[in-house]
Order: C-alpha cells, then structure tokens, then sequence
C-alpha cells in the first residue's frame, strides 16, 4: 500500500492554497481536476482575474472547473465522471453539501489555518494573531457538514513573533499546510493516518473580517491595539480618522511608559513614527495609509504633512 497513489481533486482559490496544490503535484498522486471560484472583477479597472489557484493550474496543464453553483446535480456528475479518492480543500471559498462531501470514496480532507478546535472560521489566521495566541498552525481535518467541526487527522504548529501580521503568518501557514499535507497522505497510504474528535468545549469562532472592524478604539490598551493592527495587515486594516481624515495604521510598537493625555491624544509626530495616547501605555505607529494614497512610513508623510502634537485621533 506505500506506493499507492491517490485521484484527487483539488479545491482552492486564494494564495494560501497554492503551496499545497504545488506539493501534490510534486508527488506521487495525480490531480486529475481543479475546482476554484469564477474569476472576479479587480483593480481601479475592474478587470477580470483568475485566482491563483486557477493560475498554478493551468500552469500544470490541470482541468480547471470554476463553477458559479456547486450545489446542482450537473455539477455533481462532473465531479462524478473524475472518479476521485479524494478531495482536497483549502480555502476554496464555499461550505461544501453532504453530496460533495461523501462523494470520494474516503471523502473530503480540509488544509484549516488554526490549531482546531481554536478559530473555526473564515478568518483563523487573523483571529490567531488579534488574540495574541503564542502559537499559530494548521490542521489537515476530515471534512463534515460542520464549520471546521470534523475529525483531526494531523495538525502542525509554529510560534507567532511578537512582530508577526497575518501577512507574514499567512505566507508561513500556506507553506505549512503544503508540507503537512503530504505528511497527512503518505500516512493515508498506509492506514496510519487515525482521525481524532475534536473537544467542541475548546471551539473559538474566527468569523470573517470587515471594514468596520480596523476602527480603532483608542480607550483600549495599547497592548490589544498593537494586535488588532497586526491581525489586520494587510486586509482590512486598522485606521483612526486624523482633523477628519482616514488613516490606515501599520507596524506598531508598545511603549511602556505612562502617558498624562486622553487616549487617542497625538502626543508626538517624528521620523520615528506617530506616539499616541492610549488606556494603558502609548503606542507608536511607524507607518501609515493616507487615504486615497499609497502606503508610507510617517516620516515619508511628515516631510510634506506636519501633524501637531495634541490633535485628538477620533473613529469617525
């Protein structure tokens, strides 16, 4: 059985599920279809583009199905007509109908960016770091009808820095996710690979993130205001309104020290960054997104655009 290879579909959109579609096709499985979401409108332009998935695919020179319905008897039967072992999802973008999941003969496995039952969700990689959680990972889980409620067939950790962003944490995650992956399927090939119930007592939700939620809120601590930042760079980041305008605030950092102002106070502007007043200690931002502009660093800003010290940040 160690040399059995596996007929797999793929399912995936972002980037974060490329690493894993070029691990499969680097081994000894063939992936006889790719299923990602239709392509969408992008840029000031709003022209079409393919997903990444779609992409890595085509490069392979793998069938491509991009369907605006998964749930319909049509489909159903193409996906039928591959004959797969095996599906494979990561972050496809849909929560699959039992008829999908107990298609392949040894069902749907999921690549979760969390350590389940932690951050069942649509957004468990930024949750992991707004959270704090000194370790991040992912786990490979056999899918049910649940939200990430399926057994856990092999998860991988990695330490979350004190400087990571989701950015960063999800380049890391991708890549895990391929490797453990195939660790996850060579056990399959030789019946080693044990499903474990997950402690549904232990589930966290990591529900998706919108505009509204980087609306900063300076009477919190600075120390949960440094995390929301991370865990909102790049999307959809943290702002604060400045004399009405809209900035998007990156790289932050704690300083220790008390601080006399209200929170939300401007108490100094330089080429080291913005200092600003929060609950407890202040908080320095090094870098920022004017509206309407591109990203800087606050002393790129400051050499066209003084801010006076004593401006009152506000939400809105």
């Amino acid at each position: 059985m160690a040399d059995k290879s596996f007929r797999i579909i793929f399912m995936g959109t972002p980037d974060f599920a490329v690493p894993a579609l070029h691990k499969l096709l680097d081994g000894p499985d063939r992936i006889v279809a790719v299923v990602t979401q239709p392509d969408r409108p992008k840029g000031r332009g709003k022209k079409l583009s393919a997903p990444p998935v779609k992409v890595a695919a085509e490069q392979a020179g793998i069938p491509v199905l991009q369907p605006t319905k998964i749930r319909t008897e049509e489909f159903i039967n193409i996906l039928k007509s591959y004959s797969p072992d095996l599906i494979v999802v990561a972050a496809f973008g849909r929560i699959l109908p039992a008829s999908i999941l107990e298609l392949p003969r040894l069902g749907c496995i999921n690549i979760h960016g969390s350590l389940l039952p932690r951050h069942r969700g649509a957004a468990p990689i930024q949750w992991a770091v707004i959270k704090g959680d000194e370790q991040a990972g992912v786990t490979i889980m056999q899918m049910d009808v649940g939200m990430d409620t399926g057994d856990i067939l092999l998860p991988a950790a990695i330490p979350v820095s004190e400087d990571e962003t989701a950015g960063s944490l999800f380049g890391k995650l991708a890549d895990l996710g391929g490797i453990t992956l195939i660790q996850a399927l060579d056990l399959l090939r030789q019946d080693k690979l044990i499903p474990v119930k997950q402690d549904h007592s232990l589930a966290t939700a990591a529900p998706p993130l919108t505009k509204e939620d980087g609306c900063i809120d300076w009477d919190r601590p600075a120390a949960e205001l440094h995390r929301l930042i991370r865990g909102l760079d790049p999307w959809p980041a943290a702002y604060s309104f400045i004399d009405g305008q809209r900035f998007r605030f990156f790289s932050p950092e704690i300083i220790h020290k008390k601080c006399q102002q209200p929170a939300g106070t401007l108490i100094l502007a330089d080429s080291q960054g913005l200092l600003i007043a929060t609950a407890h200690n202040s908080l320095r931002i090094k870098e920022i997104q004017p509206e309407g502009k591109k990203r800087m660093t606050v002393e790129a800003y400051l050499c066209g655009h003084p801010l006076v010290p004593g401006l009152q940040l506000t939400r809105g």
